[in-house]
Parts: C-alpha cells; sequence; structure tokens
C-alpha cells in the first residue's frame, strides 16, 4: 500500500488515464475520489458511472446525453456524464462490462477530445480527467473480442492494482478501528473499542468481500454492540465424497471422521458466539460454557480463533479483557 500510495501521488498531477484493476470491495473508487481531490481537476465534479449497472441501451444517453425530441420520450435537452465531468474527473467503473458500440465512442473521446449527445449533429469540447476501473482481466477480455483492443491501450497507460485485504492482514486492526470511529459519528453513538483479541482473529479471515466486507461488519458492531457478527459465513455447499479407499494419497472419508469434523466446527462456533456475547473476556465465556478456564484456552488455539503466534497470558494475569471505553 505504501508503494501504492507513492505512485499515486506521482500521478495525481497529470492528465493521463488511469486503470485500476483489483477484486471488488479493495477500494478502487476510494482511491479515484482521492487522486480527483489531489488533482488540478479538484475544483470539478467527481462523476462516476456503473457500466455493469446501467443497460446498454440507456447507457449511452447516460453517458452523452441527447437533445430535445432525439427519440420517443426525450421531451427535455439532457446533457450526459461526459459533460458534468468537464474540467473534473469521469471514473467508469466495471469498464470490462461496457458496451462493443459505446466503447468505440469512448476511443473517440480519448483520441479527440470531442463527443456528441444524441440527436446533436455538432460535436462538443470536454476537457476531463479519465480513471477507469475493473474486476476483471481487461487483457483477457481483449484476446475473447470482449473488449476492444486499441481502447485497451488507450485506458492503460498507467494501471494500478488493488491488493486484496488478505494480502495486507496487517492492516485489518487500522482499518477496523478507523471505520469504528466513522461508523460513532455517522450513527452518532458510541461503541467499545476492539478487544486485541477480536483484532487478532479478524486478520486470520478470508475476508472475499474485502474492505467492503470489513465496512459493513464494522458497522454491524458499532449499531448491535459488540454481540454483533462482524464476520458473516457464506454457506457453501460442501462436495459430496464417496467413501472409498484414499485418493491422491489423502486418507479415506469416513463416518467417523466426518462426524468428529461436523462436532469441532460446531464447537468452533458456539466458543465464537459466546466469545462476542462476552465481549470477549474469555474467564465469563469458560464460566458460560461451563468448562474449565485452561479448556477454553486450548480449544480458542485449537480453532485458530487467536493466531498462535500471540502468547496466552497466564492465568493469574487474566481478569477482564481491556476494553477501551470513549
Amino acid at each position: 500500500m505504501t508503494e501504492l500510495q507513492t505512485r499515486a501521488r506521482r500521478i495525481c498531477r497529470t492528465n493521463v488515464p488511469l486503470l485500476f484493476c483489483g477484486e471488488g470491495g479493495t477500494g478502487k473508487e476510494a482511491l479515484a475520489r482521492w487522486i480527483h481531490n489531489n488533482s488540478e481537476y479538484a475544483n470539478g465534479e467527481f462523476v462516476k458511472v456503473n457500466c455493469a449497472a446501467i443497460p446498454g441501451t440507456l447507457l449511452e444517453s447516460e453517458l452523452f446525453g441527447y437533445e430535445k425530441g432525439a427519440f420517443t420520450g426525450a421531451n427535455n435537452v439532457k446533457p450526459g456524464r461526459v459533460e458534468l465531468a468537464h474540467r473534473g474527473t469521469l471514473f467508469l467503473d466495471e469498464i470490462a462490462d461496457l458496451d462493443l458500440n459505446l466503447q468505440s465512442k469512448l476511443l473517440h473521446l480519448l483520441q479527440d477530445g470531442t463527443f456528441s449527445r444524441i440527436g446533436d449533429q455538432g460535436e462538443r469540447k470536454v476537457d476531463a480527467r479519465l480513471i477507469c476501473a475493473t474486476n476483471k482481466d481487461l487483457e483477457a477480455e481483449t484476446m475473447a473480442g470482449r473488449f476492444r483492443q486499441d481502447l485497451f491501450y488507450r485506458i492503460h497507460v498507467f494501471r494500478l492494482r488493488m491488493p486484496p485485504l488478505r494480502e495486507r492482514r496487517d492492516d485489518i486492526p487500522l482499518l477496523a478501528e478507523y471505520f469504528r470511529k466513522q461508523f460513532e459519528k455517522q450513527f452518532e453513538m458510541k461503541a467499545e473499542a476492539f478487544p486485541s483479541e477480536m483484532l487478532e482473529y479478524l486478520k486470520n479471515l478470508a475476508w472475499a468481500g474485502n474492505i467492503r466486507e470489513l465496512s459493513n461488519g464494522v458497522a454491524r458492531y458499532v449499531l448491535l454492540g459488540p454481540e454483533a457478527a462482524i464476520h458473516q459465513e457464506i454457506p457453501t455447499r460442501r462436495a459430496r465424497r464417496v467413501v472409498t479407499g484414499a485418493e491422491n494419497g489423502e486418507p479415506p472419508v469416513t463416518l467417523k471422521r466426518l462426524s468428529k469434523d461436523a462436532i469441532r466446527e460446531m464447537e468452533k462456533n458456539v466458543i465464537l458466539e459466546t466469545l462476542r456475547a462476552n465481549q470477549w473476556n474469555r474467564r465469563k465465556t469458560a464460566l458460560a460454557l461451563k468448562i474449565s478456564y485452561r479448556a477454553l484456552i486450548y480449544k480458542i488455539q485449537d480453532a485458530g480463533l487467536v493466531s498462535r503466534r500471540v502468547p496466552i497470558q497466564p492465568v493469574r494475569d487474566e481478569g477482564r479483557i481491556g476494553i477501551a471505553r470513549n
């Protein structure tokens, strides 16, 4: 992320087209807004267009606008998003889903800086910074004929890759605290700071939805309190495997093994929910589960709820987990 910020600072005051690549929820739009706010176009509008959310038949009029009487229902003149972005930034999200016909019009805009409203015979000049984003492999889309090669090279002047959250796990505690404070202001509510055990647990999750998923989880935490489930697992269909001999060197799947795995998974979920209900106080959790404190610590480590690299404090030092209060 430090390297990414360094590169972003270098190009924010230029007017070259930018291409952001990365999974959904990694912060592509946030970076685009940061570049806009730190560029010479900061006084203009930041105009976002989600190319995947608007049908192709409507996207052309949304992008380039139309004249009165251009088609049935065009009762008034409507400027397009491109025109609104004059002296500002045009952010085209999910650019890979742009219709091929519109790709050629976008190419014309990039080449000449001009465009025409639907139903208008003349051309209009526009000066706007273009930032595109995608979660697809544009090179593969180009090879498959779904994306124009000439347009690809036009928008590929400078590319930045947004890393998924699982590649920047050390940032998760900082992001979680940042979102907590932001949502406190937004909801006008006070929330307890995250216990260190919870932050360590969050660092070890997969976060398929990346920063967006983390942000949503922290919002639930602020609204509902420590008992809220920050991470909501997406149910997946387990693969059905026949109980036969070992395959590929793996031990055979037996009913006994399946039962053991199921019990261990249920036990992990019960421990996790009890920890949340008790604000991650391990002593209270042990009492609630009616097991010894030492047994709980073993099960927490065995389930991977706390990193094994984090030493567990001796019993004599363990009291209520310190929770900073505002």
